[in-house]
């Protein structure tokens, strides 16, 4: 029967040489801290350049998936190793393997299209730097399996490991953004998803680092009615700051260290604004976010010539409104680079990077000791490969 090891390590090496001499066809598969959808898009690239972008798409995560995911993450927070499982881990993975991998296969269905590689973060649901223990759910190999294509996962692994935050992940694919652009620099790149980072390029100095929740506290007080989320930034808009909510939010220790550092989703808890009418507490929590954010940005080597801002908090009126006046800079959502799956073609383009072996994680952005590289490659297995095991 032979040993079904050594083919593969073939293929992946074949496959890295691909690499090595152009650019790839590449799934970016990402799915965020707010767990509100899983969002697919094609990348063609060879991990230094962005040569084009290709179609997208975004499956639904459901309540009652995301009620299955949350249930883990308590056992996730207590786990005292990345690859730790217990009963409710293992049950979320198995549901965002099936989501994740359902909606690649909606994506190579619908298209028609063939890619060389699908490169998937899988599901934070727990993220402790400080204990060298990040958790991405995800099975990669019944990902590569039911898809046929190749899978690099486990980017922030290699990171956590060797001492870094494991997170932003996405600078370099920032400044690859903005240098395929020409617009001028310093500028900084803005994702407000449900914990808010920022990107900092200016020439060769590049600075990342996680600046406080941006829609997780909203969205968890918006939940308490029966909402996903505040449309438009509307709540925060009707609502009232409580200046002593504020400055004990505030008061979190987070913000006395300084970059590069990364958050948890659940890292900073509510209890200052439970007292709170609705409305008052939506707008304290958005006005939070706004000068969690302000703080890191005016901390920056530099004036910014230009905030970039993406993500879903990116769609909330009231949050934009009060940033612009926070930051005091032009602040644009600029559709020549700043979409709606930016975070998924980020990860296309660290898939190539980790083939090629090329840094995806760095000092000024996780506080790593040296540029480091990371991500696993897992090759799918034939019918006669997955009977043999």
């Amino acid at each position: 029967m032979g040993d079904p090891v050594t083919p593969k390590i073939a293929e992946g090496n074949a496959l890295r040489a691909r690499a090595e001499a152009g650019p790839l066809r590449v799934l970016g598969v990402m799915s965020g801290t707010s767990m509100d959808g899983v969002d697919v898009k094609l990348l063609t690239t060879d991990g230094e350049g962005v040569i084009e972008r290709g179609a997208a798409l975004s499956g639904a995560i459901g309540e009652d998936a995301r009620a299955v995911i949350r249930a883990a993450e308590p056992d996730a927070r207590a786990a005292p190793r990345i690859d730790h499982r217990t009963p409710a881990i293992a049950a979320a993975e198995e549901l965002v393997t099936t989501l994740h991998a359902g909606t690649i296969l909606d994506w190579l269905q619908q298209t028609g299209e063939a890619v060389d590689l699908v490169a998937w973060h899988g599901q934070t649901i727990m993220h402790a730097p400080e204990r060298r223990v990040t958790m991405q759910l995800g099975l990669a190999q019944r990902v590569a399996d039911c898809t046929g294509v190749p899978v690099v996962s486990d980017f922030r692994r290699a990171d956590v490991l060797a001492g870094g935050e494991g997170a932003p992940l996405v600078p370099v694919y920032h400044r690859a953004l903005v240098r395929g652009t020409g617009i001028a620099e310093p500028v900084v790149m803005l994702n407000l998803g449900g914990v808010a980072n920022i990107s900092y390029i200016d020439g060769e100095t590049l600075i990342a680092c996680d600046t406080g929740p941006a829609s997780a506290l909203i969205d968890d007080a918006m939940a308490e009615v029966g909402a996903r989320y505040d449309a438009d930034g509307e709540t925060a808009a009707r609502g009232r700051v409580d200046a002593a909510a504020l400055a004990a939010l505030t008061a979190h220790p987070f913000f006395d260290r300084p970059p590069p550092k990364s958050l948890d989703r659940n890292a900073f808890s509510a209890a200052p604004v439970a007292h709170l009418a609705h409305e008052d507490r939506v707008a304290t929590l958005t006005r939070f976010t706004v000068d969690s954010v302000a703080r890191a940005v005016h901390a920056l080597p530099k004036r910014a010539r230009t905030v970039l801002v993406f993500g879903g908090g990116s769609a909330n009126v009231t949050m934009m409104a009060w940033l612009r006046q926070a930051l005091g800079v032009p602040l644009e959502h600029d559709a020549r680079f700043v979409s709606h799956h930016i975070e998924a073609e980020a990860f296309a383009y660290l898939g190539v990077r980790s083939l090629r072996g090329l840094p995806i994680t760095f000092p000024g952005t996780t506080g790593v000791a040296q540029p480091l590289t990371g991500g696993r490659l897992t090759m799918p297995r034939s019918d006669a490969e997955r009977g043999e095991r």
